[in-house]
This record gives structure tokens, sequence and C-alpha cells, in this order.
């Protein structure tokens, strides 16, 4: 199973392609073992504990999560000897809840409160970890996650596109993804003597991000439907990633790329893989044609269902429906 983690397809993006004269590219998170980009940071996290001696054989690891990451710390921990006790905010889909008790996880959900409140999840599972004696994995923190997309994601970019990037975009969690990928594309850009890729922060509404990105301003305004992306700090992770540009993208703007993705190209993907084709788009027809940019399709759509993908749900929201329901 931890052979099976990276080495996705980079997909070639159509529609997105042909609308803006660019080489539009989603790199197939979804196809992991536990369904997500979210892996790689989990084994990324798990190995390096291994490797400081932190983790054993046999021991327990403890995170805070919105779902992917407790999934995929899940899976991990268990294919290395461990068990995993995961809190989740109550609010998350029911579809991640209920793989999350499918896959054996000791599943704790807590009320959504805000990073500043001590009831926050990330707060609870770091309590929870010292009570308990355990590993706690920090997602948000813990540099191993960017490490991870750093000497996996970022170099297998580089190779399925020869090195011909001109900008990377996606959204931010813990900013692992983002950053790691960040740090090791222009790593790659150096050592051949090119221009670095622009990195480009996609950032729901509800975020502070998109402010942090351009005006130093890391102030929330409005609110999303998104899960698991999304920040009004600067974690570890994100720190020193330096994005070039942001960009911030509606729920609508977002919902109209995934149902345009499954049913113009078969491919069924989550909300923050919306959020970071808009992105894509968007950034493309900035540049101008000709230019070849990679995104993140983070999961598949299946673990949203009872919202994404759920008129009555929409329709509560004031946000548009798939055409085929």
């Amino acid at each position: 199973m931890i052979e099976a983690i990276g080495n996705t397809p980079l997909i070639r993006l159509k529609h997105a392609s042909e609308a803006t004269g660019c080489e539009i590219y989603g790199k197939a998170e979804f196809m992991n073992p536990g369904g997500s980009v979210k892996d790689r940071a989990a084994l990324a996290i798990i190995k390096d504990a291994f490797a400081r001696g932190a983790l054993k054989e046999g021991g327990t690891v403890v995170e805070g999560t919105a779902g992917n990451t407790g999934i995929g710390l899940t899976l991990v921990a268990q294919a290395m000897g461990c068990k995993a006790v995961i809190v989740v905010p109550e609010t998350q889909s029911r579809e991640k809840l209920d793989f999350l008790r499918m896959i054996g996880a000791d599943l704790r959900l807590v009320p959504a409160k805000p990073y500043r409140d001590p009831g926050n999840y990330v707060h609870v599972s770091q309590r929870l970890a010292q009570e308990m004696g355990a590993f706690w994995a920090n997602q948000f923190d813990n540099t191993a996650n960017r490490e991870g997309h750093r000497h996996s994601t970022a170099p297998e970019i580089w190779a399925q596109l020869d090195g011909k990037i001109d900008a990377f975009t996606c959204s931010c969690g813990t900013g692992g993804t983002l950053a790691g990928v960040a740090l090791g594309l222009r790593d790659l850009a150096q050592k051949a003597n090119v221009k670095a890729p622009e990195i480009v922060l996609a950032d729901p509404e509800g975020s502070g991000l998109y402010g942090w990105v351009k005006d130093n301003d890391l102030s929330v305004q409005g609110s999303s439907i998104t899960e698991g992306i999304g920040q009004s700090r600067i974690t570890a992770n994100l720190d020193g990633s330096a994005p070039d540009h942001a960009e911030r993208i509606s729920d609508s703007e977002a919902l109209e790329e995934i149902f345009r993705l499954t049913q113009e190209e078969g491919l069924s993907v989550g909300g923050s893989s919306g959020i970071n084709v808009a992105s894509a788009i968007r950034t493309a027809r900035r540049l101008g044609p000709g230019h070849h940019i990679v995104t993140i399709l983070s999961d598949g759509g299946a673990r949203y269902q009872s919202k994404l993908f759920n008129p009555e749900f929409l329709k509560s929201k004031n946000l548009p429906t798939p055409p085929w329901m």
C-alpha cells in the first residue's frame, strides 16, 4: 500500500485548455489509495515520525482533520502496524465520517469552532495525544508535510512535463501541498537554470489567505461550503512559501467547474478541485495563450454526495445545482 501512494497521472483538462489557449493539467491525486492528496502528507508525517523515534510499531497516531488527512493517516498507520485516533468537526460531510468509521479509525467528533477557541478540533487532538502519550501528527505545523510534496509531488510534475511548466496553483488547508510543490519546483528550476513557475494560491471565500498574499492582511470575508481548505493563520508549512499571486474563488464558480468536469470529461472531483481548476483557468487567462499550468485534483466527488451533489442542500445555499439533476 505504501508504494502505491504517489506517481499519479497528470490529466490534460480539455475544456479548461481549449477555453484559454493554454495547456492546463490536473494531478489526479484522487487516485491515491486513500482517495486524496492527503495520503502523501500522511505517509511523509508517519515516515518522519518513525525516523525520529517519535512513533514505533504498535503506537498510536492522533490528529485533528477535516477528514481526508484522517483517512490517509489511518490507512498508512495500519499499513505500518499502528492505530489512529482522528478528531473531526461534526460539520464535515457524512461520507467522509462514514469512511473513517469503515476503515477502523477511532473517530472523535467535536463541535466546529474557530482556531482561536480551545475547543477547535486541532487543539482537542493535541490535548488528546498528550493525555494518551501518543504521537500527534500536527499536519498544519509539522513541516514533514510539505517536505513530502517537495520530494514527491513536485519532481513528478516536473518529470511529467519535462520541466515545461509556467504556473502551479492550488488551494491551502495546511499549506503543505502548495508550499511543498512551490519549493520543489523552484529547486528544480534553479538546477535546470530556467525561470521558476509562478505559484498561485487558490482561496475560497471565508479564508484570509488571499488577503495575506495580496496585502499581508489575514482578515476573513464571506463563507464557503468547501471542506478542508481556507485558513486564517499562516501555518509552519505555509510560512516561507512566498506565493507569487492569489485568486479568490466563489463557491458558484467552483461548482460550475466541478459539474463541467463530471459531465464533459468524466472526472468526478470534490470542492477543492473545483476551486483549483477555476484558479488555473483564471491564471491561464492572465498569463495568455501558450502557457502550461498545473493544478491538483485533490479528491473524488463521492465524498461530497450529500452536499456538492445534493440539489436540496445547494438550493438552500442559493448555489447552482448539477444540470443533470
